[in-house]
């Protein structure tokens, strides 16, 4: 086999991988750089038989659905077919959905454990936890040898790592990523259960209005939001977006019912309103959440909403919970944004965890998985690598077993 990684090393985001044999040529995740974030501003890298020219390449696999690993997508040739988790490819449909845009590809859906023969290449998910719901590994295997590609995964999370590391065994190339060890310091990740905690400890602090502001595909982070607010006694209230990805997973996740204390918002529109018909029993007016006690899943752009629903609903001694990424608060309209929230009375309490493994977990993966080659991806410090006794592939593009 030969493992080609025509980008993504050196480098967090953008991940695009080959695996092949003489006969069979198979991508790994098709991603846009990070700094690519308007369709304007997309580079498709001009990669033969996959982005252009004649189709030569057999599949796509796609190990969750971040833009880093999905953004490209829409440019492979349409005769390669894509690959993509049943429940990933539902949130996907969902989310172009709420926007009004069809899914430009076709993708074909597999499940956890489901090994898959293309070509030459075995293909075998294996589900991990990241914050994109329905996560995966891949083993893949040809010529009686083994790689395994980690995408991009974590230990903190609801699902138990033990599990997982059971079901990986040695093999001969480990591509692995690597984004927390960029940090000055490599800390242990905090648990996403004991986020709830922490939620419910501050909830019961504040007597006003409650917000949650993560991204709605980030679905665990949306669990500890709900739990947090049904043991404080709270409604948990989701936008329609939220709503709609809530709702096209086949889970145990928040899926709006009166019932269950989910309600469903609309910021205002007439799509919004079409949209808000799909739950006649759980959809709730501004003057109705007035009278509740709740936690709100908001995004920066719900603003001119907010100041609304505060000349009825006085934000004072009001808390907005902020899951993403810290790195977002550098950017302008999120300051605006959080100034605007401050402004009114709601104080700032970070709940994050990181969707990527930790120190702790990397070395775990390792040690079960026993490589003779790892190739570090998805990082920007693939030096750290170099403490295991094997052979570490940081610069070469492509590696031949």
């Amino acid at each position: 086999m030969k493992i080609q990684i025509h980008r993504g090393q050196n480098q967090i985001g953008g991940s695009i991988i080959e695996i092949s044999t003489d006969n069979t040529k198979v991508i790994f995740d098709a991603g846009v750089n990070l700094d690519e974030s308007d369709e304007d501003e997309i580079e498709v890298p001009q990669i033969d038989g996959l982005f252009c020219g004649e189709a030569l390449y057999d599949a796509v696999f796609v190990s969750h659905y971040h833009g880093d690993h999905v953004g490209l997508l829409p440019y492979v040739l349409e005769e390669i077919p894509i690959y993509m988790g049943r429940q990933a490819a539902n949130i996907v449909k969902a989310a172009s959905e709420y926007r009004g845009k069809n899914i430009e590809y076709y993708y074909r859906c597999f499940e956890d454990g489901q090994e898959l023969q293309i070509g030459e290449l075995s293909v075998t998910p294996i589900m991990c936890d990241h914050s994109a719901y329905d996560s995966f590994m891949f083993l893949i295997e040809a010529d009686d040898k083994k790689i395994l590609y980690s995408g991009d995964f974590r230990s903190n999370g609801r699902m138990e790592f033990a599990n997982l590391l059971k079901r990986i065994s040695m093999v001969d190339v480990l591509v692995i990523e690597g984004t927390t060890l960029t940090r000055e310091t490599y800390m242990e990740n905090i648990q996403e259960e004991l986020l709830e905690d922490i939620a419910e400890d501050v909830l019961n602090r504040y007597s006003g209005p409650a917000f949650l502001m993560t991204s709605a595909m980030n679905v665990e982070r949306i669990i500890t939001g709900y739990n947090a607010s049904r043991a404080a006694n709270r409604i948990f209230l989701e936008d329609l977006y939220t709503a709609g990805i809530m709702s096209a997973i086949d889970g145990n996740v928040p899926v709006p019912e009166k019932e269950n204390g989910i309600r469903v918002f609309m910021t205002g529109g007439d799509r919004q309103y079409e949209l808000i018909q799909r739950y006649p029993d759980s959809k709730i007016g501004k003057a109705a959440i007035a009278k509740e006690k709740f936690l709100m899943c908001i995004r920066p752009s719900m603003k001119n909403y907010l100041k609304k629903l505060n000349e009825i609903c006085p934000f004072n001694d009001g808390v907005l919970f902020y899951g993403m990424w810290k790195g977002y608060l550098e950017r302008e309209d999120m300051q605006e944004f959080i100034a605007f929230m401050e402004n009114i009375g709601v104080k700032i309490h970070i709940l994050h965890t990181s969707g990527h493994a930790d120190v702790n977990a990397i070395n775990a993966l390792v040690e079960v998985a026993r490589p003779k080659y790892i190739i570090p991806v998805h990082t920007e410090n693939p030096d750290w690598y170099t403490k295991y006794d094997v052979k570490i592939i940081l610069d070469d593009k492509e590696l031949h077993i």
